[in-house]
């Protein structure tokens, strides 16, 4: 059990059944009445973020998460599988559980996957990933002025903007958490 006054941005706790993760919170001593914090607290199950205030002393159980070091192997259509390095187990995933991520895995890949007790809530990526472009229009000379961009679809069928100079089978460094073009790699 923890208290409101362990409070740090990341810690996750196990509130009205849920896992939350908090994002931000604040301390509030009014001139008149108790003290309370107020929070922003973000769901692992879902993603949803909400504001909560508890009362200064409350306690509640704290969330232990774990993460795993896995490298995802393939996708059968509703199931991403995942090995863990160290015990060689494979673990799936369904698709729908990972929604923006699925976007960015290629096969042999090394992520963290959060776990909490035998249920798996996401994977975390790298801040970049290297992926490959499959389709693109190529570029039109002289069509540069405003230093304009044109759609590329990459190897896992996530389309981002790229520059001119960039052909198909390049070799794209796309950063994961806006999924925007970084540099050739």
């Amino acid at each position: 059990m923890i208290s409101t006054s362990d409070f740090k941005n990341g810690l996750t706790i196990q509130v009205d059944g849920g896992i939350w993760r908090i994002v931000e919170f604040q301390h509030v001593k009014p001139g008149k009445g108790s003290a309370f914090v107020r929070t922003k607290l973000k769901n692992l199950r879902t993603d949803a973020v909400q504001e909560k205030t508890f009362r200064a002393g409350e306690k509640m159980e704290q969330a232990i998460i774990e993460t795993k070091k896995m490298q995802y192997l393939y996708n059968d259509g509703d199931n991403f599988v995942f090995m863990d390095n160290n015990t060689y187990e494979q673990l799936e995933i369904p698709a729908e559980n990972l929604s923006e991520e699925k976007n960015y895995l290629v096969e042999n890949m090394e992520v963290s996957v959060i776990m909490f007790g035998d249920e798996t809530l996401g994977v975390d990526l790298p801040n970049t990933v290297n992926l490959k472009v499959t389709d693109t229009e190529p570029g039109i000379r002289g069509d540069t002025a405003t230093g304009g961009s044109k759609p590329a679809t990459l190897e896992t069928g996530l389309t981002v903007q790229v520059p001119f100079f960039v052909n198909e089978d390049d070799v794209l460094i796309i950063n994961t958490t806006d999924g925007t073009y970084v540099s050739r790699a």
